[in-house]
């Protein structure tokens, strides 16, 4: 059988870069998947992304209160808060 030769991938000036190179390309091209292993990132943090949301101010006051309760920032606890909502709705769905 005929040995199989890879393209090489690109260097990507940033992360969209490579998402678009990916999004119109197929991965076989570049990488021999009958060799690759698994492997695990145990220290992995997940990215996270800055956004702009508007709250009523009651609603940022509550929240502020109840993260102070909790003695976590109240950034955190929207996180939580909106976790908990999605997954429950999943469940329902």
């Amino acid at each position: 059988m005929k040995e199989k030769y890879m393209k090489r991938i690109p260097k990507f000036k940033n992360d969209d870069e490579e998402m678009e190179f990916w999004d119109k390309n197929d991965s076989t091209e570049f990488i021999d998947w009958k060799n690759a292993k698994i492997v695990t990132f145990q220290n992995l943090k997940p990215t996270s992304r800055s956004i702009s949301i508007r709250l009523p101010e009651i609603l940022l006051v509550k929240l502020k209160q109840e993260a102070n309760k909790l003695d976590i920032p109240y950034q955190s606890l929207m996180k939580i808060i909106i976790n908990d909502g999605l997954n429950r709705r999943s469940l329902e769905n």
